[in-house]
């Protein structure tokens, strides 16, 4: 009686059951795996944004497809802090970037079109992508001396029902940046083809190096860039998000018009999110600080403990919260993942759930609180 774009395998793998069995043994976990800023030991300042959210006006009910001017406005000074011009027509805001790339497939794809996706990236796509009768081609990213988009395999991948192609900006799990010759590529081959550009962008303040170029007033193809507070304020249970549309003039319009009448459909934004969005924003700032340094000084500790030891390493990363780490493949990553929380109490992601060519890596969280991080890493090494 269900839907086959549900028709998921619901069960637990391997590495989910050892750890729901280590939940249980009382034994310390040392987390390298962490996500979620708000169980980091971040500092927020919780009476501004308690302040926030109990405005009166709240009370009141405005509904706007796009979403309330004020907060439109609010993430439009946050692009013009990054020296973008957004106009707050062009916005449309959201619960998450989760439903923002819902609206996009909805707008673009017809049941059984595609849509191209980078490999390896994050595993969550393909469950959107089922929802929304989308499927997923992969292209692939290739290392030397850092990550690359894979240009010619892109554009041998492209089919007559190919309606996109998703950038992530910098990448999650590689922390790459799409290079600006690689945009101009991209630009051409989606223009040339009628494909739209997808950038995700929930990572994008957060680079290791200077502040990177955002694709929001990317004008060389019809272009939707999203992101959220969840990354950029380290809220993600406020659930607000936008997506930004960008390109030739006439498709940015129809395809704004569009969008309005999908948003108008739903109007999943509550009024406190909105009201509270400007402090929310201002919030990054602090956050961003905190959260960078400790990123820093936790690649300090991988790279000071991965000294000496030639058979190990980590690939290049340019931003956001995570480091690819590679080692021996001497058995798959699972069983890695596996032996380590079973005998030395390390949880970790295993290379294959982002789907990375073969065996020998592992990602780990640049956000685990330092001392964890630390002994954790020491556990891990020992025993790759």
């Amino acid at each position: 009686m269900f839907a086959d774009r549900t028709n998921w395998n619901l069960k637990s793998n391997r590495l989910a059951e050892a750890l729901e069995r280590h939940k249980t043994s009382g034994r310390k976990l040392f987390d390298l795996s962490a996500s979620n800023p708000t169980e980091c030991g971040f500092k927020y300042d919780v009476a501004a944004i308690m302040r926030a959210l109990c405005t009166p006006a709240s009370l009141q009910y405005h509904p706007d497809p796009r979403g309330l001017k004020s907060a439109r406005l609010a993430v439009s000074d946050y692009y013009s802090a990054r020296g973008d011009r957004v106009s707050i027509d062009d916005l449309l805001l959201t619960t998450s970037t989760s439903e923002a790339y819902s609206c996009v497939f909805r707008l673009l794809s017809n049941p059984g079109d595609e849509m191209l996706i980078p490999t390896p990236s994050y595993p969550l796509f393909d469950f959107l992508a089922d929802i929304n009768d989308v499927k997923l081609i992969r292209y692939p990213l290739f290392y030397d001396h850092g990550w690359h988009i894979d240009l010619y395999a892109l554009k041998q991948a492209i089919t007559p029902r190919t309606r996109g192609v998703i950038i992530v900006h910098p990448n999650n799990p590689t922390g790459h940046f799409t290079k600006a010759e690689e945009t101009t590529q991209l630009n051409q081959i989606c223009f040339a083809n009628q494909m739209a550009i997808i950038a995700d962008e929930v990572f994008l303040d957060f680079p290791l190096g200077a502040a990177e170029k955002s694709f929001v007033a990317n004008e060389g193809a019809l272009t939707f860039t999203m992101s959220g507070i969840s990354k950029i304020s380290g809220l993600p249970q406020m659930k607000f998000a936008w997506l930004a549309a960008s390109g030739p003039e006439e498709m940015k319009r129809e395809a704004g018009a569009r969008l309005e009448m999908i948003a108008d459909t739903y109007l999943s934004l509550n009024a406190p999110i909105q009201m509270a969005a400007p402090v929310l924003l201002q919030h990054r700032t602090a956050f961003q600080q905190q959260l960078m340094a400790r990123v820093r000084r936790n690649l300090a500790e991988l790279d000071s403990q991965l000294a000496g030891k030639n058979h190990l390493g980590r690939l290049a990363v340019e931003g956001g919260w995570y480091a690819v780490l590679r080692v021996p493949a001497m058995r798959t990553d699972e069983e890695l993942a596996i032996e380590l929380l079973k005998k030395h109490d390390v949880y970790l992601h295993p290379g294959h759930f982002y789907d990375f060519p073969g065996e020998g890596y592992l990602v780990v969280s640049l956000i685990t609180p330092e001392q964890d991080f630390s002994e954790g890493l020491r556990r891990l090494l020992s025993a790759a």
